[in-house]
């Protein structure tokens, strides 16, 4: 299985002299993200987010379906993520590396296990229709801190998407065409968002005691090759934490946890203000040539009857 290229000797020295003056390559304070930039598509569903030179692109996808035996008033909601070679030589096709396993299980645990989308009202009929709602996430290009990233992808595109809108008749369920109704959007609780630590010693690349120990806040995949281990808490706005996964490597001392995790929840009321002022940007940039223009313009075109 290819690899990485690990950084070389110099790299590591310098980069450690770096971190151990306070100092980044590209100039950022430790606990400052890079530059983030988050745009949709012309169909609902569809976020491009770009952090830095990190690129991950989200698509979600809704059909009826029916549900499981065991939950028969609950729709289904799935998350699944593909790294292609694309996206870094260390990738292959159809075989998952540990970087695409961490990823799979911390977006399932942060934002399927948290409810954050309520999958009851995706029941149709109990025990026999519901709507699976699926989300696709694409990493374009790997530059480090692929989860934060990758949960502001889905989560963004999770928030723009709009299913069919549907009727029950009886026993008989119609599901509308945009044209005949404008769809409507998921039910969604809270927006919980993944906020990545990476830590590092008091010579820059090993492990500290806890006094000394550098933290720093969106790494690059040059900063995370050199971390000496790394943690990502999982939260929203309101600081219900969802998760905390701290995966091997050094052992991080309890004070500099709890900063970690006033440090995330501050970072997270950033990233949901941020997402709500992109989601009004794209419904007013609709509004002026969207369904409801069609609509009215089609209404203006009729003749009166006389």
């Amino acid at each position: 299985m290819p690899r990485e290229a690990e950084p070389s000797l110099n790299e590591r020295a310098f980069v450690s002299q770096a971190l151990l003056e306070g100092h980044r390559l590209d100039g950022r304070a430790l606990d400052q993200f890079r530059k983030l930039d988050l745009t949709f598509g012309e169909q609902y569903g569809v976020a491009d987010v770009t952090l830095g030179k990190t690129r991950v692109l989200a698509k979600v996808s809704a059909e009826v379906t029916v549900p499981y035996t065991d939950r028969p008033f609950d729709g289904i909601f799935t998350i699944s993520t593909e790294l292609s070679p694309m996206a870094s030589p260390a990738f292959e096709v159809n075989r998952p590396t540990e970087t695409e396993v961490l990823l799979s299980r911390l977006l399932e645990k942060t934002i399927r296990r948290s409810n954050a989308l309520d999958t009851e009202s995706l029941c149709l009929v109990a025990g026999q229709k519901c709507w699976s709602v699926r989300a696709d996430l694409h990493v374009l290009s790997h530059d480090g801190n692929l989860i934060d990233a990758a949960c502001l992808a889905v989560v963004a595109a999770l928030r723009h998407f709009r299913k069919p809108d549907t009727s029950m008749d009886g026993e008989v369920l119609t599901i509308y065409t945009p044209a005949e109704r404008e769809p409507v959007p998921l039910s969604w609780l809270h927006s919980p968002f993944c906020i990545t630590f990476s830590f590092y010693g008091e010579d820059g690349a090993g492990g500290g005691d806890g006094e000394h120990e550098i933290v720093l806040l969106d790494a690059t995949l040059l900063e995370e090759q050199m971390r000496a281990s790394s943690c990502t808490i999982s939260l929203n706005r309101h600081g219900e934490i969802c998760q905390i996964a701290k995966l091997g490597g050094a052992a991080v001392e309890p004070t500099v946890l709890l900063q970690c995790a006033s440090a995330a929840l501050q970072k997270s009321k950033e990233l949901s203000s941020f997402l709500d002022q992109k989601l009004a940007e794209d419904g007013k940039q609709r509004d002026k040539g969207g369904l409801l223009a069609e609509l009215s313009a089609e209404n203006e075109n009729k003749i009166p009857m006389v």
